[in-house]
């Protein structure tokens, strides 16, 4: 989570509650994604897909979203892959496997509180800005004039 720089108070309703959306898509389905790491990331690239004709804030947050998404599926997807490979006796436990669960058990909740407080401050209109996410969304998103 980074700071809540700014305030654009200008930015219409529609355009906030789509923009808080984005970040909901993968808290609304977290109950189907545990067993399978790809349905948030599926269902937050579709939300971003339909807005791609918004405003520039609900792009930028629909991209915001969706990479740190990405992120989670990746780390996600290996240790469901470790967690499997473990099920079928090809490896067995180790410290390195223990670690590496309590890593992401410890990013799987950083990841769904920073994305409910996302949530919440763009449905206020603020533009949310993660660490790192953050400029890489600056970095991939161009507003249109």
């Amino acid at each position: 989570m980074n700071n809540p720089t700014h305030r654009f108070d200008q930015i219409n309703e529609s355009d906030r509650e789509k923009a808080s959306n984005s970040y909901l898509m993968s808290v609304i389905f977290i109950t189907f994604a545990l067993p399978l790491p790809i349905v948030n990331l599926i269902a937050t690239f579709v939300f971003g897909v339909a807005n791609r004709r918004s405003s520039n804030f609900v792009k930028w947050h629909c991209t915001q979203a969706l990479l740190s998404q990405f992120s989670l599926f990746v780390i996600n997807s290996v240790a469901f892959a470790w967690t499997v490979l473990l099920l079928f006796h090809v490896f067995t436990i180790s410290n390195g496997f223990i670690g590496y669960v309590l890593t992401i058990i410890a990013f799987n909740i950083w990841e769904f509180l920073a994305t409910v407080i996302a949530a919440i401050q763009t449905r206020k209109g603020v533009h949310y800005r993660w660490f790192f996410y953050g400029d890489l969304t600056d970095a991939l998103q161009k507003p249109t004039p």
